[in-house]
Formats: C-alpha cells, sequence, structure tokens
C-alpha cells in the first residue's frame, strides 16, 4: 500500500503550508499528491504550482469536475499538466452534485452516470491523439502526453458510480472511507469490473487490469483520540450536512448505508443553519471508521485494517494543529506504515 498527500481545496488550510507539505511528501517518498475543486479554487492550478516545486510525487485532480469542462479542455489540461510534471499526471473525475453543476456551472444535472460514461470516452478517444469529429472539421490534440496511458480515476459514491468506476476506471477515489464497511462498496466495484472487456493492443477503453483503490483519509496524530477525532468534525459535518440538497447529499447517503442513522441529524442541523450543532452530532464511532486518530502504533494498526481492505493507495491530510505539526504528521504517518510492515 502507498501513501498519498490529500491538499483539499485552496482557502481550507492548504494556503497556511500546503505547497511545504507537498514538498515534505515529495521529501519523504510520498506517491502522489491529490488537489481538490469546489466552487473556489480550481484544481489544475494549484498542481502546476506544486508540479513546479517539487521533483517525483505523483500529482493528482480529485476531482476536475466534469461539468466544469469540456472533455476537449479536460484533455488539453491533462497532456499539459503531464508534460510540465515530466509524466507524473493522474486524472480525477466526478460530477461533484447537483447544487455545484447546476447552481455553480449552469449545467443540467440530469444523467451523471450517462455523461460520466461518455465524457471518459472522448477525454481518452483525444489523449490517444485521434481526431474529435464534433461540428466542422476534426481535430487532434497536437500535444502528446509523456505517460503511455494517464491514468483516469472516478469519485465514486453510490451503488452505480461505483459500479461505473470498476467499468472503465484505472482508478477509485473514495471518500469517507471504512474498512469495516468496505465490502458493500467493492461489491459494486468488482461488479462493474465483470463488465470490462479484455484490454486491447492499442491502449483503448478499457483500463488495464490493475485497479488503484484510493482512500482519502483524515490524518491527526496525537495521545487523545477523541481530540484527534474533535479535529475532523467540521470536515465531516460540511460533508454529511451541505453537500447537496436533503434527497442529493450523497455523503450522508453513503453514512446511512454504512449504518450511522444519526446522519440524517447532522444534515438536518446544517441545512438548519446550526453548524456547530451538526459538528456536535457527528458521531464521533464514524470519524473514527473513517480516518487515522491517535498515537502513531493506532495508526499503524488502523493502516494494517485499510490495506486487507483493498486499499492500494492511502492518501492521508493532516487535520488540526500548526503547520509545523501538520508537516509531522507525514513524517508520523510514514513511520505508522513501517510499522505495520506495508
Amino acid at each position: 500500500m502507498k501513501l498519498g498527500l490529500g491538499l483539499g481545496y485552496l482557502g481550507a488550510g492548504f494556503a497556511a503550508n500546503g505547497l511545504e507539505l507537498a514538498r515534505e511528501a515529495d521529501r519523504l517518498g510520498y506517491d502522489v499528491c491529490w488537489a481538490a475543486e469546489s466552487h473556489g479554487s480550481d484544481a489544475a492550478t494549484v498542481l502546476a504550482w506544486v508540479a513546479a516545486r517539487t521533483e517525483q510525487i505523483g500529482i493528482g485532480s480529485s476531482v476536475f469536475q466534469i461539468p466544469g469542462r469540456s472533455p476537449a479542455m479536460t484533455a488539453m489540461t491533462a497532456v499539459t499538466l503531464d508534460t510540465l510534471s515530466g509524466g507524473r499526471f493522474r486524472l480525477g473525475l466526478g460530477v461533484s452534485g447537483p447544487r455545484v453543476s447546476e447552481g455553480w456551472h449552469g449545467v443540467p444535472w440530469a444523467k451523471p452516470l450517462g455523461r460520466t460514461r461518455a465524457y471518459v470516452s472522448i477525454v481518452r478517444t483525444a489523449l490517444r491523439q485521434e481526431p474529435l469529429p464534433y461540428n466542422g472539421k476534426p481535430l487532434r490534440l497536437s500535444l502528446r502526453p509523456v505517460q503511455q496511458r494517464i491514468p483516469v480515476y472516478l469519485a465514486a459514491i453510490g451503488p452505480r458510480s461505483l459500479a461505473l468506476a470498476g467499468e472503465i476506471a484505472d482508478g477509485w477515489l473514495a471518500s469517507f472511507f471504512s474498512p469495516e464497511h468496505a465490502g458493500i462498496l467493492f461489491a459494486d466495484i468488482e461488479a462493474g469490473r465483470a463488465r470490462r472487456p479484455a484490454m486491447t493492443d492499442s491502449g483503448a477503453d478499457p483500463a488495464p487490469d490493475s485497479f488503484d483503490v484510493v482512500a482519502m483519509t483524515p490524518l491527526v496524530v496525537g495521545d487523545d483520540v477523541a481530540a484527534c477525532a474533535d479535529a475532523v468534525r467540521w470536515y465531516a459535518a460540511v460533508y454529511l450536512g451541505g453537500m447537496g440538497g436533503a434527497d442529493s447529499n450523497y455523503y450522508n447517503q453513503l453514512a446511512c448505508r454504512m449504518g450511522f442513522a444519526t446522519a440524517a441529524e447532522v444534515q438536518r442541523r446544517y441545512l438548519a443553519g446550526d453548524l456547530s450543532g451538526a459538528a456536535a452530532a457527528v458521531p464521533a464511532e464514524f470519524i473514527d471508521a473513517t480516518s487515522l486518530l491517535g498515537p502513531v502504533p493506532r495508526i499503524a494498526a488502523r493502516m494494517n485494517e485499510f490495506a486487507a481492505a483493498g486499499v492500494t493507495t492511502l492518501t492521508v491530510s493532516p487535520f488540526g494543529g500548526s503547520a509545523a505539526q501538520r508537516k509531522a504528521m507525514l513524517t508520523a504517518a510514514l513511520t505508522a506504515k513501517r510499522l505495520a510492515g506495508l
């Protein structure tokens, strides 16, 4: 199991020492650094900045929003980042949610799975330098990526989107991954993988047989596990409570599928404007199940559980503390990984 670094959004802690964290992860030998976007900072600019100041670490989008870019523009951005980074880019894609798609990008939310399938197909066609025959004369991508094949990841939560990721993607970007509840998610992934046709000699769809499971995981190192969990409460509350409307919050639905019925109360309080109450209502058990919390030996034991559940890239995001403490957490995670024998 490899280690990755999740930087999140610019302005959500990243501005304090995000580049410093990326450079430290690069020095420590972390495999990849991921940057996110919602309706603030974009991921491509952040990744270009990180690539210019690092040497070996991979860079990945978690995610580029499908409603925010045409597939041709995504192919252009991907090949540019791959070229500038010397072949280090990984393309993470996601449809986001109805509020961002319609309220921010002005793109209808209808049929997200069908749009994702078509989008990935067009992006891969362009990256293979095959023509895109839209209206007018067909054009080919004029720049060839450094990698023979830029890997494509899908952010997926619901059963059908998980199956789609298994069918057409090189990897899965998993939020709020819990080893204890992984079975219900991997069943959907494997159902999709069973539908994958054989890999062609040309490198066309689908992806190779290997499949990277990337667990995006909060990390808080300290002696007091409860205090470590409290550092993650605001983050969990935002996602369980505020990502989407009352009937379209896929993170909340995931928590409910995992057996955390109180996720509904988190959402009720958040949508009512009671943000502190929403944070307080997040079950400590949910935070612990989906995070790495506590002293290094406890984190090491937990890493073994993530690896046993099928995670191949454990991507950690340091929470809480000072910039120096968050930087030290990266070293602690590497120590825990070695202690776990991974």
